[in-house]
């Protein structure tokens, strides 16, 4: 999984700092590619407005000139900059008419349908939503960009400026909480409007605390000083401003969680699914019959090994996750598996590696209220300085005041390190991303090509090629997260189109995916209340990838390399399995 921030085109009306990722990014100039630099001219047309109306963005791309600024997404700010991303656009349509360049005109066509979709998303929005927008997770994001082990330690005092700001207490700036509750109220003004999820809001809220709690450990733990009376002032305004939601949109929020279709579709879209999720649905069923059956033998042969029992997949990952790795034992298992997993990256020619190594750390409690699932933070891509992407592993999610622990077994047992470090780090998200950093792709492939189906589509691939050379534990729990994956493409539709519900899906993940009661609740939230649609682009974007391989196979016989195949696909940035298709077939193949 990635967190990553969509607010790359600039953030879509309304959704400030709401939607479920946080990408950090940033580029570096291909060394020997003409053509980039004349894309990326193209891209810093929009490069330029995201910064003007969203600096956090442009802090978070390494650029200092923007680190004590804050976005003000009042409806004057986002509509003036709606109008300066608009003429964008006829410009580069106008661009794409003249361009000779095949690779220009891909990154111009990358740039013209990013922006048409976030104007299709925007004008929903404002057309038919009463929003939940929640200043905590805005406070603590554009904070935490500023707050990180990897922001050099002069920039990190400007985070004291931000936080005024973010509180109203500087001069020209209002509380973000003021500018959200104004906001909400312009669309309860319209007729017609559809409120957000009950439980999706409830849900959020009871996050809150957390991450409240950790924007004051963010300064104590960098020991910047002086943000104790903003702070104080902030922590005031935000509880205030979710009592105010608990009192103005949870009476009238939907009891249902599904979403409009029209909106469902948008996200489908937006995460790259080309194709209706009924089909979707039809493919992941077939695929999860097929994986339960390769389970099987796994789970016999490590029955036989253990003298178990039973032999049934479920009562073998039982008895592997009691297994439990505790508190500090935990990162040296990883450390060890990553470095095992670089053997055999090496051993079979699987991919390049680069010479450097990957960094794995623990969440805090509130990156884990914020993303409670193991993800890949990014590195910068447009002023990247010598930071890395970071393999971020969070434990078990904090309750919500007066609720008990809900404890994970899911990530912290040896078996299931093999698989994560494959998908998170490498030959997964960290290689694919930091690649892009240190071989240079145009700005266009780093930043506006982002969608969940070609970036989670290469994570699951990188599992797949691993797990064969995984010891026969991995090797299940390989193939258990990648039922996981088939179960999301039919759940997530399902739940959305009102065939299952909510208890008979966390069900079916306890049961049959041998998920624990946190992680299957916390699948759930997502497809249902998080994310809907994200958890469907897992298998979408591995089914392509497996497609495109077989092809190329077929094409090249016993000449096929696959070390050589995955280093120019991760040469080619996040392209779109259409064009990332287009490019292997016509650059590739043709390559001597």
């Amino acid at each position: 999984m990635i967190n990553v921030n969509r607010a790359l085109l600039s953030l879509p009306l309304l959704t400030l700092a709401i939607t479920p990722f946080n990408i950090k990014a940033q580029t570096v100039p291909a060394v020997g590619k003409a053509w980039v630099a004349k894309s990326n001219s193209y891209t810093k047309i929009l490069i330029d407005i995201s910064e003007k109306y969203s600096p956090e963005f442009g802090s978070s791309q390494g650029l200092a000139k923007y680190d004590t600024l804050v976005a003000v997404p009042t409806l004057a700010n986002d509509l003036a900059e709606r109008k300066e991303r608009e003429t964008a656009l006829t410009s580069l349509e106008g661009a794409k008419q003249k361009e000779t360049d095949k690779f220009v005109k891909q990154d111009l066509d990358i740039l013209i349908s990013q922006l048409k979709l976030s104007f299709r998303n925007e004008d929903f929005s404002l057309n038919k939503k009463v929003p939940f927008l929640n200043a905590t997770a805005t406070v603590f994001s554009g904070l935490q960009s500023l707050l990180d082990d990897q922001t050099p330690v002069e920039r990190r005092a400007a985070a004291v400026i931000r936080l005024k700001k973010y509180a109203g207490l500087q001069n020209g700036y209002q509380p973000i909480s003021a500018i959200y509750k104004a906001r909400t109220l312009e669309q309860i003004a319209k007729p017609g409007m559809i409120y957000p999820s009950k439980q999706a809001t409830e849900v959020s809220l009871s996050r809150n605390a957390s991450m409240l709690a950790g924007i004051e450990g963010l300064f104590k733990k960098y020991q910047v000083t002086g943000y104790e009376t903003a702070y104080a002032e902030i922590k005031k305004q935000l509880e205030d401003y979710d009592a105010w939601v608990k009192a103005t949109i949870l009476p009238k929020a939907r009891t249902d969680f599904r979403l409009p279709p029209e909106e469902y579709k948008l996200n489908l879209e937006g995460y790259g699914i080309d194709i209706p999720p009924a089909e979707v649905a039809k493919m992941a069923h077939a695929a999860f019959t097929d994986i339960q059956e390769q389970m099987k033998p796994l789970a016999e042969q490590i029955a036989k090994k253990y003298n178990l029992p039973s032999s049934n997949y479920r009562e073998v990952m039982k008895f592997l996750k009691k297994k439990q790795i505790i508190g500090d034992s935990i990162m040296p298992i990883y450390q060890k598996h990553l470095a095992d997993i670089e053997a055999i990256i090496r051993a079979q020619r699987l991919v390049t590696l680069p010479n450097r190594p990957a960094i794995i750390r623990l969440a805090s409690e509130a990156e884990t209220a914020q993303s409670p699932a193991p993800h890949m933070v990014p590195p910068p891509f447009l002023n990247n300085t010598g930071q890395r992407g970071v393999f971020v592993l969070p434990l078990n999610m904090p309750p919500a005041p007066g609720e008990k622990v809900d404890k994970y077994d899911d990530f912290t047992f040896d078996a299931a390190s093999w698989t994560i470090i494959a998908h998170e780090a490498r030959p997964g998200h960290e290689l694919q991303f930091d690649k892009m950093v240190e071989e240079g792709v145009s700005q266009a492939r780093a930043l506006y090509a982002f969608n969940s189906t070609n970036v989670e589509g290469w994570g699951l691939y990188s599992e797949y090629i691993t797990r064969p050379f995984m010891p026969v534990e991995g090797q299940l729990v390989s193939l258990d997260y990648r039922l996981l994956r088939a179960a999301r493409a039919f759940l997530d539709p399902e739940l959305q189109a009102g065939t299952i519900n909510q208890e008979q899906a966390l069900n079916l993940l306890m049961t049959d995916v041998v998920q624990s009661h946190a992680f299957a609740q916390q699948e759930v939230q997502r497809y249902s209340l998080n994310a809907p649609g994200q958890a469907n682009s897992y298998f979408y974007g591995f089914t392509k990838m497996i497609a495109l391989r077989k092809d190329v196979e077929k094409i090249q016989g016993a000449k096929f390399n696959q070390q050589r195949f995955h280093d120019f696909i991760l040469s080619q940035g996040i392209l779109p399995p259409a064009l990332l298709r287009q490019a292997v077939m016509t650059d590739y193949l043709t390559q001597k």
